[in-house]
């Protein structure tokens, strides 16, 4: 099997891969439909924002219970159970929807219930795909679920915002399907995972995930780089804004702006799987995040639907060389006992550049504006990257992703 397929020599991943694209479908379709509820309900920047505000706390909180349950536990049943859970939640806003405005805060209680669920299941699954496949094929690995994530990232923006013409329940339930479909998939797997001796409940063990990063500078760098620059210049937070009343468009264009970012990133995660990184991954990442900054500047000040289009696309392929640099050296560098809570660190990392990134924008844009607030995230996306070949040498100066053996 050429190298750029290595992964799906394995039928597990096969099954694991099409329950990430299903997870990972509806999961999108419903955030477009949430943010548009939201703020259709109440025309605020402020309200958008508490949506990610709402689905992050829950993620921080549960950072250390949820990794220690994924090396203690069995994963692919925590990853089921918390699927079972996100469509109970689907249920929840199906039922808001129904009611409207005065569900607002049932559907902030929903967005944490969801955050929860996926605090949990985050770590289990992250950890659970290297037990299905050969160490060799985790790159490719790794490449082929981001390229899962993203062409869902294209469909279910796009399909969220047309079956929102027909009502928000419709896309809630089908986002209910999708994640009853992923949490069969993965009580299809064969693969068990090796019993290992537990280790006792200590603050030490639990907290072992947050030393062995903060321990390892270029896994350190690489995961607060994303953190930082994302919660910076996250722009898809204030996207139903762009939308509706500067590029003036409805539902189905946001669907499309939400869907430009996983094009971009589609296809690099197909390069990058035809064509992975060889040499100096640490300096291309850290272009890779000046380029997203300066495509968050481009977009903010833009007001034609193409050139946001354009815009959206730079960023994602952009982002899409981070996600890669730092998922496989978080996986490839990590002991197996310890993945759970490594990848639950991370975790927080990457939800705190996203859902609390949202908050931030959220709050910004309600200080100063939308478009002035985007701007600044940009120019601090880029300042970050300044910053950080600086205080992270061994980052700048990594070259291959996995050490070549002797």
């Amino acid at each position: 099997m050429s190298v750029s397929h290595s992964a799906f020599a394995s039928r597990d991943f096969r099954v694991f891969l099409a329950s990430r694209l299903m997870s990972a479908l509806g999961h999108q379709m419903e955030v477009v439909a949430i943010g548009w509820l939201v703020y259709s309900m109440t025309e605020s920047a402020f309200a958008l924002g508490l949506i990610g505000l709402a689905s992050f706390a829950p993620v921080f909180l549960m950072t250390i219970p949820a990794g220690h349950a994924a090396d203690r536990f069995d994963r692919r049943l925590i990853s089921i159970l918390c699927y079972l859970a996100v469509a109970l939640g689907s249920f929840g806003l199906i039922v808001a929807a129904i009611i409207g405005k005065d569900a607002l805060y049932a559907v902030y209680a929903i967005a944490a219930l969801l955050g929860t669920a996926r605090a949990f299941a985050s770590p289990a699954t992250q950890a659970l795909m290297p037990s299905l496949i050969k160490t060799e094929a985790l790159p490719n690995a790794i490449s082929w679920g981001t390229f899962a994530w993203q062409t869902a990232s294209i469909v279910g923006p796009a399909l969220g915002g047309a079956l929102y013409i027909f009502g928000p329940a419709v896309v809630f339930g089908s986002g209910m399907a999708m994640f009853l479909g992923s949490a069969l998939c993965l009580a299809a797997l064969k693969t068990r995972a090796e019993r290992k001796p537990r280790e006792p409940v200590t603050l030490a063990v639990a907290l072992a995930g947050f030393k062995f990063i903060r321990n390892n500078p270029v896994i350190f760098g690489a995961i607060s780089l994303d953190l930082f620059a994302v919660l910076l210049g996250g722009a898809v937070a204030m996207l139903p804004i762009y939308a509706r009343d500067i590029l003036q468009t409805g539902p189905w264009g946001l669907g499309l702006l939400r869907a430009s970012v996983s094009v971009g990133a589609i296809l690099m995660a197909v390069l990058l799987a035809r064509f992975p990184l060889q040499r100096r991954a640490g300096m291309r990442m850290l272009l890779a995040v000046g380029v997203f900054g300066l495509a968050t500047i481009g977009f903010a000040l833009s007001t034609s639907l193409v050139i946001s289009l354009i815009m959206l696309f730079i960023m994602g392929a952009a982002d899409m060389v981070s996600v890669y640099v730092r998922q496989t050296l978080v996986q490839i560098e990590t002991p197996d006992e310890m993945r759970g809570r490594v990848s639950a660190v991370s975790t927080v990392f990457i939800g705190a550049s996203n859902e609390l990134g949202e908050f931030e924008s959220g709050m910004m844009a309600a200080a100063f504006g939308t478009v002035p607030s985007v701007v600044m995230g940009g120019l601090g996306a880029i300042g970050v990257v300044l910053l950080w070949a600086w205080l992270f040498p061994a980052l700048r100066k990594r070259d291959h992703l996995i050490t070549p053996q002797s």
